[in-house]
């Protein structure tokens, strides 16, 4: 059997006076209803920093800033290999706030809040990159 090539994906752990923001996928997409950091697919010629602007304009209406890039890993969702660019990024000072155009909620949360979340399992490894980098700042 070929080996999957894996699908490049971007997600942005969007922060705000100390929360996150989580976003919980529609009933009818893939992985239905589970929290998520917002982001999508990077498009052909796409970097993945250009692809989280273009996806959390598209899907959340607002603008933001890339302030850390985290560890890019893979996860295989047995139906879809992707491979994650996650990135922490902040609201761009004339940023509009986020509205949930593609999702069915949004939610600013604290850091430690999100182990409440159901969490798609690839937003895991990004949720321990995060808290590791908050933890090496202290």
């Amino acid at each position: 059997m070929p080996a999957t090539v894996p699908i490049p994906v971007v997600c942005a752990v969007i922060e705000h006076d100390g929360l996150v923001l989580v976003a919980q996928r529609p009933a009818h997409k893939h992985l239905a209803l589970q929290w998520e950091f917002p982001g999508g697919k990077v498009e052909a010629g796409e970097s993945p920093a250009a692809a989280i602007i273009r996806e959390i304009r598209e899907e959340l209406g607002c603008t933001v800033e890339i302030v850390q890039t985290l560890p890019r890993f893979t996860h295989d969702y047995s139906t879809v290999v992707i491979a994650m660019f996650p990135f922490v990024c902040r609201l761009a000072p004339s940023s509009l706030a986020p509205i949930a155009h593609e999702h069915v909620a949004l939610r600013w949360v604290t850091p430690a809040d999100l182990k409440s979340f159901d969490l798609a399992a690839a937003d895991h490894p990004v949720v321990a990159a995060f808290q590791l980098l908050k933890q090496s700042k202290l």
